[in-house]
């Protein structure tokens, strides 16, 4: 009798344990990685940019080859290795802190270039792994280690919304914002996250897809009450949707 299974996890995902904390959503995010190149086909063909911060880790969980840049620095590096080897499919795996602060001179001239890459972004509005400093996309309020009154706009502005920024530049194909919280927003987020891989495929741009996501230890919450965050207080001011697709649907 043929086994029928419930749940297969794709072959590009690495059968271990993983150390990401409870409740973050690093590990949701790379099983969806996974699935979309393995359905379609590109993981023979395929070569990740990892950033640093907790998104630098991809490379234990992805069976993919992998190229470590310096902070910030990963559109610039996945720039030179996607023009050295066009047949290849290019990727960066960022977070807020790497991508919207240090890095934020090599994503914007990246998007604005058009280079033929994608770039998955988690933002989860906080340093996660050098100690849980403000980041760029820290919300109004909001309590860290360098800000331990709450994030303040007269002083330190307002969070910054990378998908409509990137948006608004000229070289971009699709740029999109998701949120992996639910399975409602999990199905959307896998079909935003495809399509943005489709348009590199076909040679016709930048692909950019931000990830709205929980940390839990930083945000000094469990990993329920991070989820019901992300709901309530960052979906409201970071909305889900498509900010740009110069391809229209797929």
């Amino acid at each position: 009798m043929e086994e029928i299974l419930a749940y297969r996890s794709p072959s590009l995902l690495a059968d271990i344990p993983s150390h990401y904390c409870p409740g973050c959503h690093h590990g949701t995010v790379h099983k969806l990685v996974a699935q979309c190149l393995e359905e379609l086909g590109l993981g023979n063909d395929t070569i990740c940019v990892g950033s640093i911060g907790c998104s630098v880790f991809i490379y234990n969980y992805i069976l993919l080859d992998t190229v470590e840049a310096p902070h910030g620095r990963a559109p610039a590096v996945a720039t030179g290795v996607k023009r050295s080897r066009p047949d290849k499919f290019v990727f960066t795996y960022q977070g807020d802190g790497d991508l919207a602060s240090i890095g934020l001179a090599e994503i914007m001239h990246a998007a604005n270039r058009g280079e033929k890459i994608s770039v998955v972004f988690v933002n989860n509005t906080v340093y996660g792994m050098t100690g849980g400093q403000m980041a760029p996309t820290t919300m109004i309020g909001q309590k860290t280690t360098t800000c331990p009154g709450g994030r303040c706009a007269d002083r330190e502005g307002l969070p910054m919304k990378m998908a409509e920024i990137i948006a608004g530049l000229g070289g971009v194909s699709y740029s999109a914002r998701v949120a992996v919280n639910n399975i409602k927003n999990f199905k959307k987020a896998k079909k935003a996250l495809k399509k943005a891989f489709e348009i590199q495929i076909s040679g016709k741009g930048f692909g950019f897809v931000e990830f709205l996501a929980s940390c839990p230890t930083n945000w000094k919450m469990t990993s329920i009450a991070a989820n019901e965050r992300l709901e309530k207080e960052m979906i409201p001011f970071f909305p889900l949707g498509v900010f740009k697709d110069t391809q229209g649907e797929s």
